[in-house]
């Protein structure tokens, strides 16, 4: 706890229970889940904590670059701690949202190397992955 304390400081917002609490959830809940959820865990702990407090902390945090957020999902924004560039794969049975490693050339074919792309400049790339998870796969095989 007492190094989300520092991280929290160091990116100049003000230390608070419910910062922390929502900090350490993402960090401890890798599936990016989205505000609702982080709600509905936090409210097991703090049962006054309001859904407002968890998008304007996670907005906070957003600004700050502390964590992204994610648009993988259509209805939804989801939040993801890890700020270094990578890609993500959306399960559509269980809805959980996984960090992929892969080699992202093959996808994206030579978009890296190009600065701009039909007259448009080129700043990021993303590429979201949609499909059954590991874990799905098992249990309907």
């Amino acid at each position: 706890m007492k190094k989300l304390h520092t991280y929290i400081l160091n990116n100049r917002l003000k230390v608070t229970p419910q910062r922390l609490a929502i900090l350490k959830f993402l960090r401890e809940n890798r599936t990016h889940p989205t505000a609702e959820k982080v709600h509905n865990e936090l409210l097991k702990k703090y049962p006054a904590i309001s859904l407002k407090t968890i998008y304007n902390n996670l907005s906070r945090f957003v600004e700050a670059g502390m964590i992204k957020e994610l648009d993988i999902d259509p209805n939804k924004m989801r939040f993801d701690t890890c700020t270094d560039p990578h890609d993500h794969f959306h399960c559509l049975i269980c809805d959980n949202v996984y960090n992929v490693v892969y080699d992202a050339s093959i996808l994206a074919g030579n978009l890296q190397n190009k600065k701009n792309v039909d007259g448009h400049r080129v700043d990021t790339i993303n590429i979201n992955l949609k499909g059954v998870c590991k874990y799905c796969e098992t249990v309907i095989n």
